[in-house]
């Protein structure tokens, strides 16, 4: 059993920063690839970034590139979420999840475990 916990959200005007964090359970977190996710209101979930076990390999949504860097900290269990540059449209509950097979994707099926979720609302 992986248990998964998001930090970090909350209210930032349109141009701001927000740094995201997921601490997750378990001794073999190192083995994991990690993704974020996030869904807006009335919409459904869409990937953001995902890494893989030893942060050599990242992967980003359109959206995020150029914004949004994702970086893990295997020795502190945890997976973070640098966004800049915040726009309304990126007003969502930001999820993190873990693919026990170490698969960096952006399928939503393809990862076995998720948080409960961060609330992340920019203003304009």
């Amino acid at each position: 059993q992986v248990q998964l916990v998001e930090s970090g959200g909350g209210l930032v005007q349109a141009g701001g920063s927000l740094r995201l964090s997921c601490v997750a359970s378990g001794r073999t977190f190192s083995s994991y690839a990690m993704g974020w996710f996030r869904q807006a209101p009335g919409k459904e979930r869409e990937f953001v970034a995902a890494i893989s076990w030893s942060g050599g390999r990242t992967y980003y949504a359109d959206s995020a590139k150029g914004r949004f860097t994702i970086s893990r900290d295997n020795a502190k269990n945890t997976v973070y979420l640098r966004m800049n540059v915040l726009k309304p449209e990126d007003t969502a509950v930001y999820y993190c999840a873990a693919d026990l097979s170490g698969l960096v994707t952006s399928r939503p099926s393809a990862y076995d475990y998720w948080g409960q979720g961060t609330q992340v609302t920019v203003s304009s």
